[in-house]
């Protein structure tokens, strides 16, 4: 199983740099860099390439609205060429609340995108000329809609893959199937790991059906939060922010797709009321009421042997990936925290 962290939206490049070296130098195995009204992921892992020598750099995520499928091609083969065939692409849809609100982009066919993007991605990288003709991107631009002096061109650069792993952020039914059945990754959010099957074991067999044999199997991330620990009970209120923030106020009543997920965790009444809660401004209320039962089965806080025990079940819910935040109130806290977890995995 591989180990990473995901880096901070709000860290300084050259703290966080001298950082990842650290977590390089204890045998890390990737960092994910984040991108969501912050500064853009591409700088910072860009710095990052040029300050680390191992580490896998990826994105986590950049999302489909705010980049052209060639334009987020071009900028994956120059990260994994600055990186020396380091870099993992991230991609994942964002929500209305991001795309729209932030980016003034229109938030539509989020899944029929993904497949779009990836298809002009991988021949890209093969240097092939760019034709698409899809239903949501047409590559060179028919006359109708542009000039009619557009041609199909192909990367100028080699690059040094042509076939960088590709990890798709997807919640959705729909989106896991597809992500199954094309991408090299699936990211979820706030993974349960005896109720992930019940929640996409469906979606994630009936995609994995239709997979190429020239596919690897799917690597499974999960993004748990990491505290070793003998007083859980004194961590586990630093995790419920966040838990409330997405359950409760990312996205609007009725389109709001993690409180549609810890629902189908079995928590619907509570995901209901964290949303009423956090809509109506009452967002201290809202932290309170997110249960400790959830926080514990999407965390990894505990006692050494009780983290063990909770890694066996997230490999054994098919978790190739823990991309883990280490809940540490120090630089150096964290990358002891990361050290101690990477001897602790194995």
């Amino acid at each position: 199983m591989r180990v990473g962290m995901f880096l901070n939206y709000a860290g300084g490049f050259a703290e966080v740099a001298d950082e990842v070296g650290e977590l390089e130098a204890a045998g890390v195995d990737l960092v994910a860099v984040p991108e969501a009204y912050s500064f853009d992921a591409v700088s910072q892992l860009g710095f990052l390439a040029a300050r680390t020598s191992t580490i896998t750099l990826a994105s986590g995520i950049l999302q489909l609205y705010t980049r052209t499928p060639t334009l987020t091609a071009m900028t994956a083969a120059g990260l994994d060429y600055v990186s020396g065939g380091r870099f993992e692409l991230g991609i994942g849809a964002s929500g209305p609340q991001v795309i729209e609100g932030f980016h003034g982009v229109r938030y539509d066919a989020p899944v029929g995108r993904t497949r779009e993007i990836i298809e002009i991605c991988r021949a890209t990288w093969r240097r092939e000329p760019v034709v698409h003709e899809g239903r949501h991107y047409r590559i060179p631009l028919p006359a109708g809609e542009g000039t009619g002096l557009g041609k199909p061109l192909k990367l100028i650069n080699h690059p040094v893959r042509e076939r960088i792993p590709i990890t798709v952020a997807a919640l959705g039914p729909k989106s896991v199937e597809q992500t199954a059945e094309i991408a090299d990754g699936w990211l979820p959010m706030f993974f349960h790991p005896e109720r992930a099957g019940a929640v996409w074991g469906d979606a994630l067999a009936a995609g994995t059906a239709r997979r190429p044999a020239g596919l690897a199997p799917l690597d499974v991330f999960a993004s748990p939060a990491l505290a070793i620990t003998e007083r859980p009970e004194d961590v586990l209120p630093l995790v419920k922010p966040q838990l409330a923030l997405y359950v409760g106020g990312m996205g609007a009543r009725g389109k709001n797709f993690y409180n549609d997920l810890v629902a189908s965790y079995g928590f619907a009444e509570e995901a209901a009321r964290i949303q009423e809660l956090y809509l109506a401004g009452r967002k201290e209320e809202a932290v309170a009421a997110v249960p400790d039962e959830l926080v514990r089965a999407i965390s990894l806080i505990g006692p050494a042997s009780y983290v063990a025990e909770r890694v066996a079940a997230f490999a054994e819910a098919g978790v190739t990936t823990l991309t883990v935040t280490p809940l540490a109130r120090s630089s150096a806290e964290r990358v002891a925290l990361m050290a101690g977890f990477r001897r602790l995995v194995g």
